[in-house]
């Protein structure tokens, strides 16, 4: 499995263009640790890219990601990266053993409300965020609901990086890859 196969399967089930930046970001995010740590960069990006590869035909937490494994297996991807995509959401009681897997859960929630900061700034860019404006946002729990505060602070302690360097880290990926984010 190589990329361009991957993202053969995003666009081939993805048609909402919000949901596509959001997988490249948590690949952008997990290719930045992969290197940091000296991992495989290819196989961790593709985990990052295919995660939420069925959220459209599957959007519920009854089917998701679950009901997406028997797809990826019919496309040929390997079984470490289908156990990595189970296990990037608590509710399916998939143990998080390996660095790629904890990686993939404090990449995922992360780059959305580091999307919704990027969004409101003057700017609307990377570019210009710093981690100080991430704090400000974190203390309004009514900004970006739907990010998990409690899950982001308990998936950075599990991969065992501090919050705000997290944070730090997760922006740098994303800024490399920008523009295909519309930041």
């Amino acid at each position: 499995m190589n990329r361009q196969e991957a993202l053969e399967i995003v666009h081939q089930y993805v048609k909402n263009e919000n949901l596509i930046r959001h997988m490249l970001a948590v690949e952008a995010a997990m290719r930045f640790y992969a290197r940091k740590f000296g991992e495989d960069e290819e196989k961790w990006g593709i985990v990052g890219l295919l995660h939420d590869f069925d959220w459209e035909i599957h959007p519920t937490l009854d089917e998701h990601p679950q009901a997406g494994a028997p797809i990826l297996r019919q496309h040929g991807v390997p079984e470490d990266i289908i156990h990595g995509v189970l296990s990037h959401a608590d509710h399916t009681g998939i143990e998080r053993t390996t660095p790629m897997e904890k990686a993939l859960y404090a990449c995922d929630e992360i780059t959305g409300l580091i999307t919704a900061v990027a969004l409101v700034r003057p700017s609307r860019s990377l570019s210009d965020l710093e981690v100080t404006s991430i704090k400000k946002k974190w203390k309004d729990r009514a900004f970006a609901a739907g990010a998990n505060r409690k899950e982001i602070e308990k998936s950075a302690q599990e991969f065992g990086v501090d919050l705000w360097e997290h944070v730090q880290n997760v922006i740098l990926a994303m800024r490399s890859i920008a523009p295909d984010l519309g930041l």
